[in-house]
């Protein structure tokens, strides 16, 4: 093997592993804004949950004041 060839490799390998960084970083990214929505649809910790109240709790609320 050259030293043409041994220097196109490693800088082919290294090229692959800077695109394997860069999709792991996205991968990421997604999967936490993907935990954020879902989070977001059920309700998540801010919201507090109506689970434990009894049936017609909040269901009659009168506004006109």
């Amino acid at each position: 093997m050259d030293m043409m060839a041994m220097v196109s490799s490693m800088l082919a390998m290294q090229a692959g592993n800077t695109q394997m960084q860069v999709a792991t970083s996205i991968m990421k990214s997604n999967s936490d804004a993907e935990k954020f929505a879902v989070q977001t649809l059920l309700g998540g910790q801010a919201s507090p949950s109506t689970a434990n109240l009894g049936a017609g709790v909040g269901g009659n609320l009168n506004i006109t004041a």
